[in-house]
């Protein structure tokens, strides 16, 4: 009796770049050549789907404005759901990720990435900003809840020529493929969904049942407490 092959790893790769040629697209496209050679030495394929997030620029505004997602956001919400992993790359601008990767993963729910495989890319024109990917990128996904790769991948514009980056880049592709053969997500959202905190605010919710009436809260308004008579 054979068994059916498994079926392939489904990988979205999100490149937050906006020139044309990109550096970030670059990294984010050899990320993923190198993730599909991973999963073939172990016998198992790769399906990639690319999410430029430049493309979704028109619809950025209403997302984050009203939390109304257009036609493309909620395409790529939906890639995202039913992602095996993760690819996100990023350029760096002003010691930070862009306002546009920022912003998308923002809009997005806290729920939908919860022990999702992801690397962690990002591309800038100088090494000094090499720690913006463990600094900030991480800490944003670490409040997302992603199961993130130990390994990051940092290109400044001198590394392109500099073999180790693609050791780096090998490495990472490798923990992201180490990953997704694990069914980590599953595994943990399984049987852990409920030990999560699933409600709006940093307070579980509580904050929306404030006694907005109260002396506390009238002080924090800029207002004043009622005169006592004595």
């Amino acid at each position: 009796m054979t068994t059916s092959d498994p079926r392939p790893f489904r990988v979205v790769v999100v490149n937050a770049g906006v020139s044309d040629p990109s550096s970030t697209k670059m990294l984010a496209d050899r990320l993923a050549l190198r993730v599909e050679a991973a999963a073939q030495r172990d016998g198992r394929t790769v399906q990639t789907l690319n999410l430029d997030l430049r493309e979704l620029l028109p619809e950025l505004g209403a997302a984050l404005a009203s939390g109304h997602l257009g036609p493309k956001f909620t395409k790529a919400v939906e890639a995202l759901k039913e992602a095996d992993g993760i690819i996100a790359t990023a350029p760096v601008y002003k010691a930070g990720p862009s306002g546009l990767f920022t912003s998308f993963f923002q809009v997005l729910d806290n729920d939908l990435l919860i022990a999702k495989p992801v690397v962690l890319g990002a591309t800038a024109g100088t090494a000094r900003h090499a720690l913006v990917v463990d600094g900030e990128m991480r800490s944003l996904f670490a409040f997302l809840r992603t199961m993130t790769a130990p390994t990051s991948v940092f290109a400044s514009t001198e590394d392109w020529q500099d073999k180790s980056l693609g050791k780096r880049i090998d490495r990472a592709a490798r923990e992201l493929v180490v990953l997704m053969e694990s069914e980590v997500e599953a595994k943990i959202t399984d049987t852990s969904w409920d030990s999560y905190q699933h409600e709006f605010g940093s307070a579980g919710g509580d904050e929306l049942g404030i006694d907005l009436g109260s002396d506390l809260m009238r002080l924090a308004a800029g207002g004043s407490l009622p005169t006592q008579r004595r």
